[in-house]
């Protein structure tokens, strides 16, 4: 049973085709990262989970049933465009959206203190939101989404506006989370997020499923099957390329018999930057 399913989503806007037959399914406790370009359909896709948009045809399953709107509760959603009430002071805010998503005021106040705590923004619990900086509002989304404890929780481009050090707290909690058994569904343009962070990948260009999959599983595909080795022999240090032989048992060998210490072996695979950039290249002159 998958933690959710689209199957065959079909929308048009109009002439305008946003998703055209998409198939993507999610395992449980996994984070899968939504990709591609912008208007590709990836944010029609994430509205339409969310019943936000009504498909014109397909379905939606979550836990194996089709979604409902109880279902939703069980969502956490940041979306790209931010949205808090600027005028609330942000403890208030913070309850409020928490409410929305069934939690009751105590139990809400609790948790969020935790958050806060752990944020590093306690201070700012009487302060309206105004008052934040880009990067505390961030930090109040992202919390707002999580706090209620989702099963699945779906980020778009999270790391936005974001400076490093604090991308990196989101990214240690991201993975916190799916550890803790979350499904995350982290929508971004950042490669780097992606071989860092996701297990799967789903590619959405033009309206369609390009291709969907585990990360290793995709860049061991597009990679050219090399490896690097190592090496130190009376000359000192080396490092070659070579093409790696079945699973590179007899490449190594070779090295081995010269007497040579070998100090690393690795296959070399393409960055998802690159694959990313092919596959969507490629699908432009196709469709």
């Amino acid at each position: 049973m998958y933690a959710i399913e689209c199957r065959d989503i079909c929308k048009k806007f109009g002439p305008k085709t946003a998703l055209d037959n998409v198939s993507v399914a999610v395992n449980d406790g996994r984070i899968v990262g939504l990709l591609g370009p912008n208007g590709a359909g990836k944010t029609t896709l994430i509205r339409v989970i969310n019943r936000i948009t009504i498909p014109d045809s397909g379905e939606v399953l979550f836990k194996g049933a089709p979604i409902t709107r109880k279902d939703i509760e069980k969502i956490g959603y940041m979306p790209e465009e931010r949205g808090l009430y600027r005028k609330m002071k942000v403890g208030d805010q913070a309850i409020y959206l928490a409410r929305l998503k069934g939690m009751d005021t105590a139990s809400a106040r609790r948790e969020l203190k935790d958050w806060f705590v752990r944020f590093g923004i306690r201070d700012w619990w009487d302060k309206k939101v105004e008052e934040l900086s880009k990067g505390m509002a961030q930090k109040l989304q992202f919390i707002t989404t999580v706090v209620h404890k989702p099963s699945l929780m779906i980020l778009d481009e999270p790391f936005s506006g974001f400076d490093p050090v604090n991308a990196e707290v989101i990214r240690k909690e991201i993975l916190r989370l799916r550890d803790e058994g979350a499904t995350i569904i982290l929508s971004t343009h950042n490669m780097e997020s992606v071989e860092e962070l996701c297990d799967d990948i789903a590619l959405i260009n033009k309206s369609h499923l390009v291709i969907t999959g585990g990360v290793n599983d995709i860049r061991r595909e597009y990679g050219n099957h090399n490896v690097e080795l190592v090496y130190t022999d009376e000359a000192g240090r080396h490092t070659e390329v070579l093409p790696s032989e079945v699973d590179g048992t007899p490449t190594l060998r070779s090295f081995l018999d010269r007497g040579v210490t070998v100090n690393s072996y690795r296959e070399l695979m393409p960055r998802m930057n690159d694959i990313f950039i092919k596959l969507v290249s490629d699908n432009q002159t196709q469709i």
